[in-house]
């Protein structure tokens, strides 16, 4: 059995120090790889950055070891049957994707730090933490002896991060006789019957959509952090969620993310850890995974984190549209969504998908994911007055794909929805999945099949809804975007930071002055350290509108009947 020790000698320093131990060696060279990415974030990470001092031994000898990529290495083992690989990891980012480690607590990612033996990663493997006796192990993996952890490979080793400390807190509740652990590390006071209570609703209700659950426990593990922090990570057994800052926890604000963040997480323990996309199954850790079907890896499960929430009653219908109308506002507050569609997005991930980019490229796959899954889902309902839904396609993706473990593409989702549907469905795809068509004419005539309907309104930064740029919040006031069709466009360049406005310093103020309806705008702003004065106009039409769903006045008995079908709730 393969071996990891994980170890330590001064905490503050955050270098943990790795044993790996490779008994039954055959080879004459070995190769080593570290993982270039880790699941859920659709990026290379390049974690060989944060190793240190690595080196090869046999039989007490040392051992040539060299890389070949940036983060794969040769050994020359020679056949030696027993290989001992050293080296120390910097575990100083504390995010739901990193590791930490410090006086208080060892939190650790496996998979940004632990190498697979190449040839042997369906071998099972032993991890042995040396840390203070009376320290618990938050974790998904048993804890086969003291400090002691087992996987039955390498992938479901690297899947398992896990918190040790002295000062965990522990709550367990069970539904369907399966039981969920809630481990909270940091300083905060739970409500714990609230939690419990909440948890097990959206568990259950998330349940029900499938049918079974694909692991015997979970495991949540809460890094709890003293100050504003928002991030989750899903894995087979557990997720990872930070946190912050503690003291809020229970305050409506944070505790609305903290059961919104859990239920994103829970679902995916169906959607991407077992329903995955063709190119991901199996992983491949040493380069990138491209794939397409983001809008249902994570913007379906974007959409049923918050929907599952409303339909087991822990968010009222009108926390729920709150939450909908954020990501309303999230989507139209980017022209990218004229320019690549969200299935283009998912494959780009890989090129700058978690970074801001140039402006107007792209679209978020978990935001616009979100809003065409909700689409779907009521398009779903009216093609079938509600005897069939989004919760359909999912069951059905569990039963032919998950469960089997099989990976699924593009067109095998498609054709789930027209078998659904009892109709072909291409036209969703090819104008809000291929394309880049507008959503709001489709959204509003779904959501009326519910009593609902999408309300624009303008916006009332008059600075965003009628010259039509945005400006940071902070002290300085720089542009942060400009509406490509705005006359503002034609003066104003992203980073242009505002100093004046018809002679009058900006400072908090811009909204005021102009409400005072000037009849010309002359800005005066530095602009690449140089100071300059622009005239600004104010256009006819507006830009940056607001997005809300709300209640239809005139909705028929019938349509509030569909509403509670979809939303478990009263209309």
């Amino acid at each position: 059995m393969i071996n990891y020790h994980i170890s330590y000698t001064n905490p503050l320093t955050h270098f943990v120090d790795i044993t790996l131990t490779i008994p039954q060696n055959r080879q004459q060279e070995l190769y080593l790889q570290l993982p270039a990415w880790r699941p859920g974030r659709y990026e290379l990470q390049h974690f060989a950055q944060k190793l240190r001092g690595i080196s090869a031994s046999a039989n007490g000898e040392p051992i040539p070891i060299g890389k070949t990529t940036r983060d794969r290495w040769l050994v020359k083992a020679a056949g030696t049957e027993t290989i001992e690989i050293k080296y120390s990891f910097f575990a100083r980012q504390m995010d739901a994707g990193g590791s930490w480690l410090d006086e208080e607590q060892l939190y650790l990612n496996p998979i940004n730090c632990l190498m697979a033996v190449e040839a042997r990663e369906q071998e099972p493997c032993q991890l042995q933490l040396s840390i203070p006796t009376d320290w618990q192990i938050a974790c998904g993996l048993p804890e086969k002896e003291k400090h002691m952890l087992e996987a039955a490979n390498f992938d479901a080793l690297v899947d398992s991060p896990l918190i040790a400390s002295g000062s965990l807190k522990k709550e367990t509740f069970e539904v369907n006789n399966i039981p969920f652990y809630i481990w909270v590390q940091g300083d905060c006071k739970p409500g714990w019957e609230k939690i419990k209570q909440n948890f097990a609703a959206f568990t259950k209700e998330q349940l029900e959509v499938f049918g079974e659950f694909p692991v015997p426990e979970y495991h949540y593990l809460n890094e709890i952090l003293p100050y504003r922090f928002y991030h989750g990570v899903e894995h087979s057994h557990s997720t990872v969620i930070t946190l912050g800052p503690g003291e809020l926890l229970m305050q409506p604000s944070l505790y609305k993310e903290f059961i919104g963040v859990s239920s994103h997480e829970l679902f995916h323990t169906w959607n991407i850890k077992k329903i995955r996309p063709k190119e991901m199954l199996p992983y491949n850790f040493a380069q990138e995974n491209y794939f397409r079907a983001g809008y249902v890896a994570e913007g379906i499960t974007t959409y049923y984190g918050d929907y599952m929430l409303a339909r087991s009653g822990v968010f009222t219908a009108a926390q729920y549209f709150e939450e909908l109308n954020t990501t309303l506002q999230r989507y139209f507050a980017d022209y990218g969504r004229h320019h690549l569609s969200v299935a283009d997005s998912s494959f780009d991930l890989w090129l700058d998908g978690y970074k801001p980019g140039i402006p107007d490229r792209k679209v978020s796959i978990y935001i616009k994911g979100a809003l065409t899954a909700l689409l779907l889902d009521l398009q779903l309902r009216q093609a079938t007055r509600s005897t069939a839904s989004l919760d359909t396609v999912m069951r059905k993706m569990w039963e032919n794909f998950g469960r089997r473990d099989v990976g699924y593409t593009e067109q095998d989702y498609a054709q789930l929805v027209d078998e659904v549907a009892g109709q072909s469905f291409r036209s969703y795809f090819d104008e809000y999945i291929n394309g880049t068509a507008p959503l709001e004419p489709a959204l509003d005539e779904a959501l009326r099949f519910v009593g609902c309907m999408l309300k624009e309104q303008e916006n009332p930064l008059l600075h965003e809804g009628r010259y039509g740029f945005k400006v940071s919040s902070d002290q300085v006031v720089k542009v942060t975007a400009v509406a490509p069709d705005a006359s503002a466009s034609k003066v104003l360049s992203i980073e242009d930071e505002l100093i004046a406005l018809n002679g009058r310093k900006l400072e908090n103020n811009l909204q005021q002055l102009l409400s005072l309806k000037p009849v010309g705008v002359e800005l005066t702003l530095f602009r690449e350290k140089q100071l300059r004065v622009v005239q600004l106009q104010q256009d006819e039409k507006s830009y940056y509108s607001k997005f809300t769903i709300e209640k239809r006045a005139d909705a028929t008995a019938e349509q509030k009947q569909h509403f509670k079908l979809w939303l478990k709730q009263d209309f």
